[in-house]
């Protein structure tokens, strides 16, 4: 649980403090492609984080494996995700977004873990 919960508060913490950042550091440097890869990435960290968050409190009852598939996956695909679209609109190669994607699988797997694990519930 406590792990779930770490991740899922600097998670948290890092979307609205990059937000800030894009909003006030970012605007008028950064054009509108880029800027909307950034939002879209806060986006999904915010709600991987609150999932996160569902993760540390479910794992508090029980300890099941599909728990920390799911976490180990919303946590990977936070990273990759949107990790990646961060630093494309900051400058990486944009070769790059071909990997975007894998991130995308990672959150499936973690929401297909939680639904899993859901069914199994009693």
């Amino acid at each position: 649980m406590r792990l779930w919960l770490l991740i899922a508060a600097i998670s948290g913490f890092l979307a609205v403090a990059l937000g800030a950042f894009a909003a006030h550091g970012l605007q008028g440097r950064l054009g509108a492609k880029e800027l909307g890869w950034i939002d879209t990435g806060l986006r999904y960290q915010m709600f991987h984080a609150v999932a996160l968050l569902g993760v540390a409190l479910l794992s508090r009852e029980v300890t099941v494996g599909l728990l920390q598939v799911a976490g180990w996956s919303f946590t990977l695909g936070t990273l990759i995700f949107c990790g990646l679209l961060y630093a494309m609109a900051l400058g990486a190669p944009r070769f790059l977004g071909a990997i975007v994607p894998l991130g995308g699988l990672a959150f499936l797997t973690g929401w297909l873990a939680l639904a899993w694990f859901a069914l199994r519930l009693r």
